[in-house]
């Protein structure tokens, strides 16, 4: 079973390397991860939900998503399953970008753009929350198309980081109905 999942994510990426990499993609997809460096474009979209009073409690929502999956993506499930990146095992496959140097799985580009899109998602209007899922998985197709991650790696940042979401939107609300409770 775990051979067929190594060949068909080999076969992915080799396959959006002949047939899907163009001289306009690469550079949309560069600049799309560089969105998801250390979960730039949802830091900065918090910082600014958090000046307003409306969205404050979803801006802090989405740093404790983004807080939660540094923690068990970035820190322990890369440590602990330790997969290499698949230009070090794929032959033939290019790396279109700088050799990231941690581990591969799960993808912490993919993981924190969904914690935070997921909380978007969950609590703005369709019209922001839908964009933010769908800047989410463009973050996660870059990280494929430039060859730095396997589909696997990705595939489950998105159910991490829905994960990270979830929990960061109950963490967040805890108390508030904790309160709530409290006075009856």
């Amino acid at each position: 079973m775990m051979d067929w999942i190594i060949n068909l994510d080999a076969g992915i990426l080799l396959f959006i390397q002949e047939t899907i990499r163009n001289p306009v993609l690469t550079p949309l997809f560069a600049a799309v991860t560089v969105l998801g460096n250390a979960a730039v474009v949802w830091i900065l979209i918090s910082l600014g939900m958090s000046a307003s009073r409306k969205t404050r409690k979803t801006a802090l929502m989405c740093a404790v998503a983004l807080l939660v999956s540094l923690l068990i993506n970035n820190m322990v499930l890369k440590n602990i399953v330790g997969r290499i990146r698949p230009y070090e095992a794929i032959a033939g496959l290019v790396p279109l970008i700088g050799k990231p140097r941690d581990y591969s799985f799960p993808s912490g580009h993919t993981a924190s753009s969904f914690a935070a899109a997921w909380v978007l998602f969950r609590r703005l209007p369709r019209r922001f929350g839908i964009p933010a899922l769908m800047l989410a998985g463009l973050i996660g197709i870059s990280r494929l198309y430039l060859g730095v991650h396997y589909p696997t790696d990705v595939l489950f940042g998105v159910i991490s980081g829905i994960g990270c979401g979830c929990a960061a939107c109950a963490l967040v609300s805890a108390p508030a109905r904790g309160k709530r409770h409290a006075k009856t």
